[in-house]
């Protein structure tokens, strides 16, 4: 059982705006933890275009999704919050005036006085391959993400996908696995060159396989699998012997579990006020494009006004009988102290 961990803000997804949330929470000095789905930051910026140009961030003609990720993440630098990936948040229940414990999926435990719903148009969830009867083996010997990667240490692991996540994942697994396998139904992969060339070069030094094909079947009792039978690229069928298996193909953007969160919800978005842009349970707020008001508009220089009210509501939670002072960083000395200025 993991420690439950108390901050003074949660914030649920690590995209633009929850990024820029932790700079304006930081400001009013209050410690913020970030819990995201994914296995990196950056939300559907970094997943979905790291390398697409952006061209209506204020004062920046051109930026890539990766790139606003590396800025923000520099400009959050000086207040030092805390990520979780790979994890998802399942429940949010109030225990006090403000008090919330949230649990995610890898069964961490938090408590604390404010939460930020900044989870885009919901969570990003793996897609299933159209396998039959692999429901039966997920979360034993199927799986869709790598939470620890210990848990994969002498397994006979076949990798499926030809992306980013797949690669990466051959060349993080290889080391430790008795033996991977990695399957694409083509020899032309999506992934970084230099992964790619990694990969082969484990190949041709007989330190992991490469096959072309697709997987059809999978074979196994009681959710234990034992082996994959893949249609290759001459149509013939044959099978690899494997215990574990990893499918990369891709992610599709669900609600997920927002619809349990106990906030109200209006077409698969989240009302909130456009003062402070809080739901309708007090000390919950959701920011960006999860949230919807009267003349709301999708874009990220929105989210990052949405984040600059809701912090100055969220330290009223925080900090009851602390009185805020609006201050502006180019002439606040308090500020800029905070952001190692002087």
């Amino acid at each position: 059982m993991t420690d439950t961990i108390k901050t003074d803000v949660l914030i649920i997804g690590a995209g633009p705006c929850g990024l820029f949330a932790v700079f304006e929470l930081g400001l009013l000095d209050m410690k913020v933890h970030l819990v995201d789905i994914l296995d990196k930051l950056g939300g559907q910026c970094a997943e979905l275009y790291p390398e697409k140009p952006i061209y209506d961030i204020p004062a920046i003609p051109m930026v890539t999704g990766q790139g606003l990720t590396d800025a923000l993440m520099e400009q959050i630098k000086p207040f030092n919050p805390t990520f979780h990936l790979n994890e998802m948040v399942e429940t949010i229940e109030k225990i006090g005036d403000p008090l919330f414990r949230v649990k995610t999926d890898a069964g961490q435990v938090f408590e604390t006085k404010v939460v930020v719903i900044s989870a885009g148009g919901g969570s990003f969830q793996p897609k299933r391959p159209p396998v039959p009867g692999i429901e039966a083996y997920e979360g034993t010997s199927v799986f869709y993400a790598v939470r620890k990667m210990e848990q994969f240490r002498g397994k006979d692991l076949l990798i499926v996908g030809g992306g980013d996540s797949a690669l990466d994942w051959v060349l993080n697994l290889q080391p430790i696995a008795r033996r991977v396998t990695l399957l694409h139904r083509r020899d032309d992969f999506r992934a970084a060159p230099h992964s790619v060339d990694q990969m082969r070069k484990l190949v041709a030094a007989g330190k992991m396989d490469l096959k072309l094909g697709q997987v059809t079947a999978l074979e196994g009792e009681n959710g234990m699998l034992s082996g994959a039978m893949v249609k290759g690229t001459d149509n013939e069928t044959f099978k690899i012997d494997c215990n574990t298996m990893l499918p990369f193909f891709g992610l599709t953007m669900k609600l997920g579990p927002v619809a349990n969160w106990g906030v109200k919800l209006e077409n698969n978005l989240v009302p909130v006020d456009t003062e402070a842009f809080e739901t309708n349970v007090p000390g919950i707020f959701a920011i960006g494009d999860i949230n919807t008001y009267p003349g709301k508009l999708k874009l990220i220089l929105s989210g990052f006004h949405e984040g600059a009210l809701m912090a100055q509501k969220a330290s009223r939670y925080v900090f009851p009988d602390k009185r805020v002072v609006f201050q502006y960083t180019t002439s606040s000395s308090s500020l800029q102290k905070k952001l190692g200025v002087n």
